[in-house]
C-alpha cells in the first residue's frame, strides 16, 4: 500500500512523466523528453536507484524506466522530486507494451537488472528475458547500442547466455570468465544488490552489443 506522501508525487508527477501510448503510433522521444538525446531504457527499475543513479550522473541524456509495480514507482518518484531529475520519464505497465510503440534503432542501452528468475521449471516460460523481448531489443536498440543483464540466480544467468549465444543480433561482450563478475564501467550499484552480495550470493553480469 503506497503511503500518503507517495501517493502526492504519483499525483504530483505521474501525469508529465507517463509516455501516452497510442496503439499503433509510435512514440515521438524528442517531444517525450524536450530534446533529441541519447535515451537509455530500464526495464523493471525496482527501488529506482539504478535509473535515478544514471540520470543524475548523465543529464543531458535521457532515461525511460518501466515497472508495473506501484511501490517502486513511489520510490523512484522520492529520488526524482529530491534531486529534482528533468530526464527521467515513467512508464508503470508492461515494458512491453511500450517496446512495441518505441521507433526503430532509438535506444543507447537497455538494462535489465536482477528480474524475477521464476526459478522451477514449469515458470521458465514467465521468465521476461526470452526471444520474444530480445527480438523486441534488437528492433529498438541501436547499431553498437548495449544490452546490459545481471543477475544473482546461476541458472537464470545460465539461461539469458544461451538465449544471447543463439543469435546473430547481439555480440557478448566478456573477453575472459571473470568478466562475469565485474560491473560494466559506471555501474550504479542497488540496496538489493548491496544485500545479495552480503548474503553470499555474488551478481553476474551480461553485457553484449547489438550488431
Amino acid at each position: 500500500m503506497l503511503s500518503a506522501g507517495d501517493a502526492a508525487l504519483l499525483e504530483q508527477y505521474m501525469t508529465q512523466l507517463r509516455p501516452s501510448v497510442v496503439e499503433g503510433e509510435l512514440l515521438d522521444l524528442p517531444a517525450l523528453f524536450g530534446g533529441d538525446a541519447p535515451v537509455h531504457l530500464e526495464i523493471g527499475f525496482g527501488a529506482g536507484e539504478h535509473l535515478a543513479g544514471l540520470a543524475a550522473r548523465h543529464p543531458d541524456e535521457h532515461f525511460l524506466g518501466c515497472e508495473p509495480f506501484i511501490d517502486g514507482v513511489g520510490r523512484l518518484l522520492r529520488l526524482v522530486d529530491a534531486d529534482a531529475l528533468t530526464n527521467i520519464r515513467i512508464w508503470d505497465d508492461d515494458a512491453r507494451l511500450l517496446l512495441d510503440v518505441l521507433p526503430d534503432a532509438c535506444l543507447s542501452s537497455a538494462y535489465i537488472l536482477f528480474p524475477d528468475p521464476w526459478p522451477k521449471t514449469r515458470h521458465h516460460k514467465r521468465r521476461i528475458v526470452n526471444h520474444a523481448l530480445l527480438d523486441a531489443l534488437s528492433r529498438v536498440l541501436m547499431p553498437g547500442g548495449k544490452l546490459m543483464l545481471a543477475t544473482d540466480h546461476r541458472g537464470y544467468a545460465s539461461w539469458m547466455l544461451q538465449h544471447l549465444l543463439m543469435r546473430e543480433d547481439f555480440v557478448w561482450m566478456a573477453e575472459r570468465a571473470t568478466d562475469f563478475l565485474s560491473a560494466p564501467a559506471g555501474w550504479v550499484e542497488t540496496r538489493y544488490q548491496q544485500k545479495t552480495t552480503a548474503q553470499g550470493r555474488w551478481p553476474l553480469f551480461l553485457v553484449s552489443v547489438k550488431k
